[in-house]
């Protein structure tokens, strides 16, 4: 979650480059050629069932194509500020949904660590909001305004919340009967062929001269963050950590965009900033500090 938020800051030179259909197309193709050697099935593992075929699909589904467009086009209709309250949301969907769908139970340390994460979040987008005139500016790709369609974006942001937490329910289903590499290859050729079709629409229509190199160097680094460096790492602790516990840690993608923003791009950091991190990081601690014996006095 920590890398995830450092690419999504340092990827805003790709979005103003390249179309964003074309951009997650781009992205794909280059986890699938990087991790063309993880597909083959190992010795110790079972061949593909139906259900973990169906799993497989809507991991990259949910996780990779959905969100990605709930997120974009959400965001583009409502506020930023909004959108950051919204997503700050992640930690409690996913234990919600762990504790539905594969009977985890919420416990009280864990209570604590998401309405941590919750409320840091939720600081942190608020007080990042503030030199922003109206906070319900919001305005549409062409720059029309769509202060009626607020709640549309809304909406679709919180789609985007229940894609994530989703993506962390079932990729701890399929931890249970695949390896993280089979994994993360596996759903991310899911990825490339559902965005194929848009993407390629968008080639045909690019100027590929217009790249510099410096760009490509950093669609190389995006393309290997998103598809191949984060999803085994999530995959890899998903085989560990139960999901409920594993959502708290969403919490670091807006913090480590906010500290990359600061060091790497020059931005402010306040007094609210600061003290968001604080109760995000104090949520994560919760979360994964040992708990006392029941000997310990």
């Amino acid at each position: 979650m920590s890398l995830v938020g450092a690419y999504v800051a340092l990827s805003k030179p790709l979005v103003a480059a390249f179309p964003v259909m074309l951009l997650a197309w781009l992205r794909f193709g280059i986890g699938a050629l990087a991790m063309a050697h993880w597909l083959p099935r190992p010795a110790n593992e079972a061949p593909l069932d139906a259900r973990t075929k169906r799993l497989l699909f809507l991991e990259s589904f949910f996780g990779n194509f959905l969100f990605s467009v709930c997120m974009l086009f959400g965001v583009s209709l409502t506020s930023a500020v909004s959108a950051g309250v919204i997503m700050a949301s992640i930690p409690a969907v996913v234990a919600l949904m762990g504790r539905a769908f594969l009977g985890e139970r919420i416990t009280r340390r864990t209570a604590l660590a998401i309405a941590c994460a919750a409320a840091g979040i939720a600081l942190l987008a608020w007080s990042r909001g503030q030199p922003a005139d109206p906070a319900t500016s919001a305005t549409a790709p062409g720059g029309e305004a769509t202060l009626d369609l607020a709640w549309l974006g809304n909406l679709l942001v919180f789609g985007a919340v229940l894609c994530e937490a989703a993506y962390a329910v079932i990729g701890k289903t399929l931890t249970g009967a695949l390896g993280p590499r089979r994994i993360s290859a596996l759903i991310n050729l899911w990825g490339l062929a559902l965005v194929t079709p848009f993407g390629a629409y968008a080639a045909w229509r690019f100027d590929f001269n217009a790249v510099t190199p410096g760009l490509w160097a950093l669609l190389v680094f995006y393309g290997l963050a998103a598809s191949v460096w984060t999803v085994w790492l999530w995959m890899t602790g998903l085989r560990h950590v139960p999901a409920g516990q594993a959502g708290v840690f969403t919490v670091m993608l807006p913090v480590s965009a906010a500290l990359v923003g600061v060091l790497a791009l020059g931005e402010p950091m306040g007094p609210l900033q600061l003290a968001a991190l604080g109760i995000s990081l104090a949520g994560v601690v919760l979360a994964t500090a040992p708990a006392p014996s029941s000997g310990a006095r």
